[in-house]
């Protein structure tokens, strides 16, 4: 759980960390408390799982990656949970997620999300989701992005 500072460091650094040569003071200037402790913070919210990583965080349409498709697949549900476990590994899968079905229309229940600079790519990339997957899919397809309305991760107020 984070306490209140946890929560004002959290919001300082969401958007990013300061693009100073010493983030981590600035950040404890802004905060009032030292660089040590915004250090320590940090450290114990990664290890604890409330913040993932610290990063940069790519623009894959800047990088080239314009192709970008989320799979869909109907695999038998005793078995999506491993399967997507195993279809989630793959370097090139960045989202892999269990959702209900929707029959008659929708019988897709997993969902992963492939990224290539052309759909020639995200297919091959596909095809090898498709190797992994075996007799287990009885049925795919691929949903192309063709706009970006929004895109941002979770953002908590301040």
């Amino acid at each position: 759980m984070l306490d209140e500072m946890d929560r004002r460091l959290v919001v300082a650094t969401q958007a990013g960390l300061p693009l100073v040569p010493r983030p981590y003071g600035a950040l404890a200037g802004q905060l009032g408390i030292g660089a040590a402790e915004v250090r320590e913070r940090l450290a114990r919210m990664l290890e604890t799982g409330v913040i993932r990583r610290i990063g940069a965080v790519p623009n894959h349409y800047a990088l080239g990656y314009t192709a970008n498709g989320m799979t869909v697949w109907d695999v038998a549900d005793e078995r999506v949970d491993a399967l997507g476990e195993a279809v989630g590994a793959l370097d090139f899968v960045t989202h892999c997620y269990r959702r209900p079905r929707h029959l008659p229309g929708w019988p897709y229940n997993l969902f992963a999300m492939v990224h290539g600079r052309s759909r020639a790519e995200v297919e091959e990339k596909t095809a090898q989701i498709a190797a992994l997957l075996g007799g287990a899919c009885r049925a795919a397809d691929i949903l192309y992005s063709s706009r970006i309305l929004k895109k941002t991760g979770l953002r908590i107020a301040g």
